[in-house]
């Protein structure tokens, strides 16, 4: 199956007809033979700078802020996993020790032979 292709400058042209409001989205999805998801995916990507010819620089920034965020939010949420894991392995450690009973010390009951 072969997928159809639409160029940059096509998908501008659309999205600008449909902002301007010269053409309907069921005309354009209609003389486009375009579904209304995929006209209003070129939409949300017109709005985000993606279908301009090249790449803006605020484009790419904001593209960079997103996915520094994400790795962020990924980091937080990894390092508050491994904080947990720590403190609970260390209160199985302190209760492992607690639980055994406490003797005394066997040097002090043979030093001097028989009673």
């Amino acid at each position: 199956m072969k997928y159809r292709r639409f160029t940059q400058n096509l998908k501008r042209s659309l999205i600008e007809q449909l902002l301007s409001e010269t053409a309907t989205p069921l005309e354009l999805c209609r003389r486009y033979n375009v579904s209304s998801g995929q006209l209003y995916t070129w939409k949300r990507q017109y709005a985000e700078g993606k279908l301009d010819p090249e790449p803006s620089r605020e484009a790419e920034l904001a593209a960079r802020v997103r996915e520094l965020e994400r790795l962020l939010g990924k980091v937080t949420l990894e390092n508050e996993f491994l904080k947990k894991a720590v403190r609970n392995s260390l209160r199985q450690a302190e209760r492992k020790e607690s639980s055994l009973p406490k003797i005394a010390p066997l040097s002090k009951a043979f030093k001097g032979g028989v009673n």
